[in-house]
């Protein structure tokens, strides 16, 4: 008999077995043991953690399902989103005298810009086809067409004045603009890709600013601070809004990257050996890796997909690991000379967006100088705002440059020095006084004059006294003899002589000390030009002193054995 004919049978699912029947649920209910009836089971939401799925998590009763972006799909194995759309992805990162460029796979490997002085940061422009770097030798940030990226020659100069270590930048691809920041001199810079316009941005604040990214699509920007109070803060692109992410559980911040898709920030940290994650909006702070050995001394990351990639100055190595689970940790690159900054080369990395500033036919938004996205914190957010360099601040229309006000300077009015008093006329003692019937004659007192010694010499070594006039007499003023200035000379001049020779000796001996010695700070490095430079081109056999990766096409036929 069919039990199962009658679908009153069971309240949900009947199965029909040999002389009987069962009862089961559907997804996201459970049967009652008593009653063989399915009650909506006690959901538990697997999307609150956000590394359930690589990018969209969609919670159902029971259960949950991953989705995908638009430009991916999703792998039915790992249930990971792949890139389905777009260029082959590519890794590019940094190795002190060159950038080298390798596929993630790891079956193309090779050099893309070859004899650097010493790159440390890198980023891309992916709509306008161009690589940007800084070079802390140079003091520089240069660009360059990512065809033409290894012919010297076509190396564009975007900044080379005001700058001292340019250990990180970023680029807005929507807006046309790149940021660095600078530890020594504390601050946060922005430009216009051609380096033709440039501001301070954030200048307050800072201690070691070491990495920065933005996100131009909703007109924010992250950053990390490895000083005393280490720290990552965000604020608009335009400097405003500025706020702390992370205060506390953190060391040295040395690398930061943001994954647009999931708006969540990904750091190293060098001191802690970690990496860790955290939303744009503080949310949700979480470890993902801590080993010792494997993040000795990372410096920077990038994600794309499933994975997340790290340079390790400790290991001098590339590496990569799965960024759900923290597992698979994988060296992908070893025996580099000095890796830095690394990113992915892919266009899914750089979403195409709107550029307000060129909205209504604006040219430059309108304004006179620089035009900066502003952060979209709610619907009523400006979308950009005008600002102007260094030397000058906004008019009253908020568009033009006008020169930034002074302050009042104290007086340098000298003073007008009191009167010099003199001495009131005394009454001298009045003479004997005649009297006679007729006249009467008085002795009265007369003003006392000093007289001048003739004899007194003009260059005599003795002061002299200069007569002052006053209303009611002379008052004496010592003045100095001119020919007392010879005889100081006679006795300056040779010592300041001799000062400016000793001076110039050790300024000597301070240069050829520097030229000899090799300076290397073990903190937290981000290493300067010292004698390795000299001591690599000497222990090279290549033409330009430098030795770069030859292609190499490793087979996956030696990597499945």
């Amino acid at each position: 008999i069919d039990e199962c004919a009658d679908p009153d049978t069971c309240t949900q699912i009947c199965v029909n077995i040999l002389g009987s029947y069962k009862c089961e649920c559907e997804e996201g209910y459970e049967l009652d043991p008593k009653t063989k009836t399915c009650k909506a089971a006690t959901d538990i939401d697997e999307c609150a953690d956000p590394d359930t799925c690589t990018q969209i998590c969609v919670n159902i009763l029971g259960s949950y399902k991953c989705e995908c972006e638009e430009g991916y799909e999703l792998d039915p194995k790992t249930k990971t989103c792949k890139a389905a759309t777009g260029t082959v992805p590519y890794l590019l990162f940094t190795n002190r005298h060159e950038v080298r460029k390798m596929t993630l796979d790891r079956s193309e490997y090779v050099p893309l810009i070859p004899r650097l002085k010493n790159v440390v940061a890198l980023d891309m422009d992916m709509p306008g086809h161009k690589i940007f770097w800084s070079d802390l030798y140079h003091r520089k940030i240069y660009s360059a067409d990512m065809n033409l990226a290894g012919n010297s020659s076509h190396h564009n100069v975007v900044i080379d004045s005001q700058m001292e270590a340019p250990e990180c930048l970023a680029v807005d691809w929507i807006h046309g603009n790149i940021y660095w920041t600078d530890s020594v001199l504390q601050t946060i810079s922005v430009a216009t890709t051609d380096g033709t316009r440039r501001k301070t941005l954030i200048s307050e604040g800072l201690e070691k600013p070491r990495s920065i990214v933005v996100d131009p699509a909703n007109n924010f920007m992250y950053w990390t601070d490895w000083g005393d109070e280490a720290k990552i803060e965000k604020s608009g692109l335009n400097g405003a809004d500025r706020v702390a992410l992370v205060t506390d559980n953190i060391k040295w911040p040395n690398g930061i990257t943001l994954d647009m898709v999931n708006q969540r920030l990904y750091w190293v940290d060098s001191k802690m050996h970690t990496v860790s994650s955290i939303g744009v909006n503080g949310e949700g702070r979480h470890t993902l890796i801590y080993n010792e050995d494997k993040l000795a001394h990372p410096l920077s990351l990038a994600v794309f997909e499933e994975k997340v990639f790290w340079t390790d100055m400790g290991d001098r190595a590339v590496m990569s690991a799965n960024r759900l689970t923290g597992n698979d940790i994988t060296v992908l690159a070893e025996d580099l000379m000095q890796p830095e900054d690394i990113i992915v080369y892919h266009n899914l990395k750089q979403p195409i967006g709107k550029n307000w500033c060129t909205e209504k036919n604006f040219v430059n938004g309108g304004c006179e100088f620089l035009c900066l996205p502003a952060p979209q914190i709610n619907q009523h957010s400006p979308k950009y705002t005008c600002a102007c360099p260094d030397h000058m601040t906004l008019g009253l229309d908020m568009r033009k440059c006008v020169a930034a006000p002074t302050t009042t300077a104290p007086s340098t009015t000298p003073k007008i020095a009191a009167p010099i008093p003199t001495r009131a006329p005394t009454k001298q003692p009045a003479g004997p006084t005649s009297t006679t019937t007729t006249t009467t004659t008085t002795t009265s007192s007369a003003r006392r004059v000093q007289p001048q010694d003739p004899d007194r010499s003009a260059t005599t070594h003795s002061p002299q006294e200069t007569a002052v006039t006053g209303q009611s007499g002379y008052v004496a003023m010592p003045k100095v003899a001119e020919a007392s200035h010879h005889t100081v000379l006679y006795i300056v001049l040779p010592i300041m002589m001799m000062c400016l020779v000793l001076f110039g000796a050790v300024l000597l001996w301070r240069h050829w000390r520097l030229k000899n010695t090799n300076t290397i700070h073990f903190d937290n490095p981000v290493y300067q030009k010292t004698t390795e430079d000299e001591l690599h081109i000497c222990r090279n056999h290549s033409q330009d002193g430098y030795t770069y990766p030859q292609r190499q096409m490793v087979s996956l036929e030696e990597d499945l054995a």
